[in-house]
């Protein structure tokens, strides 16, 4: 017997009548219809904090006079000194199979209640440390994905649009957060311009979210260049090999967004799971 998957959605929107709420409820019910456990922290109800101090430890600083907080929680997680809201963060986590992130694009990244969620949860020691990141991270085994509302038009996010190329935008939150914790990162979830997108239109935009997650566990991840393509030592400065270099000199696209290397961006690097792309 296939033990049922577990779903952590990661909500932060104010109002339950919203259409992030909505992309919320629809995933709870299809996961749900499913199998699935699902476990929603809706931060705004929840009233989570944001702000990393040193609230979040109980007990004894290590430097109260100097205050480092990713080595002072480091500390308090091995000795299972973190905060109460924390600690429940992380058994949620700890269950996930997949975690969706549920959100409003914010001056082009997640809110500052998710943000604080991500700066608060993902605690160096259980969401990583220095020798357990990217493809050796401690999330290998779990899959996450972005669901985002954006204010603007999708040709406002292209690479000549206004805004710039949303592979740029997504670059920082999915593989500078999840990824860098080890996530199998899942193409994002975007709907474009919800705020001015009749109700008929965004009644279609549910309709093929709910689609896509009926067939989510088992998508392809999107493609990041591979750990071992890159001297990790500090005396090498933790960059990419020379012979992979010297493979792409000839190539029309650099290796991803960020190791573009002075080329044109992957299509879609960000945006869509390329599991032909084995690099």
């Amino acid at each position: 017997v296939v033990a049922p998957k577990t779903v952590l959605i990661v909500y932060a929107h104010q109002s339950p009548s919203s259409f992030n709420a909505a992309a919320k409820d629809v995933a709870v019910q299809t996961l749900t219809a499913q199998g699935c456990e699902v476990i929603v922290s809706d931060l705004y109800a929840m009233n989570f904090h944001s702000s990393a101090t040193a609230a979040d430890i109980k007990g004894n600083l290590k430097n109260p006079e100097h205050f480092l907080y990713d080595e002072e929680t480091f500390i308090a997680w091995k000795e299972d000194r973190l905060s109460d809201d924390i600690k429940e963060e992380h058994r949620k986590v700890a269950q996930a199979d997949l975690i969706i992130f549920q959100f409003p694009l914010y001056w082009f990244t997640v809110p500052a209640i998710m943000k604080g969620w991500m700066e608060r949860v993902l605690t160096q020691g259980f969401a990583y440390t220095l020798q357990t990141i990217y493809d050796n991270g401690n999330f290998k085994d779990k899959k996450a994905v972005l669901s985002f509302t954006t204010g603007g038009i999708e040709s406002m996010y292209l690479p000549d649009g206004i805004n710039g190329d949303i592979n740029v935008c997504l670059w920082p939150l999915q593989n500078g957060v999840l990824r860098f914790c080890g996530f199998q990162v899942l193409a994002p979830q975007i709907f474009w311009c919800v705020g001015h997108t009749p109700p008929s239109e965004r009644t279609a935009m549910l309709e093929a979210w709910q689609a896509r997650l009926n067939g989510m566990l088992d998508e392809q991840p999107l493609s990041f260049a591979p750990t071992k393509l890159f001297d990790l030592s500090f005396q090498a400065g933790f960059r990419l090999r020379s012979d992979i270099k010297e493979a792409y000199a000839s190539q029309p696209y650099g290796l991803t967004t960020g190791q573009h290397l002075g080329k044109p961006f992957p299509p879609n690097n960000q945006t869509k799971s390329a599991p032909h792309d084995k690099q």
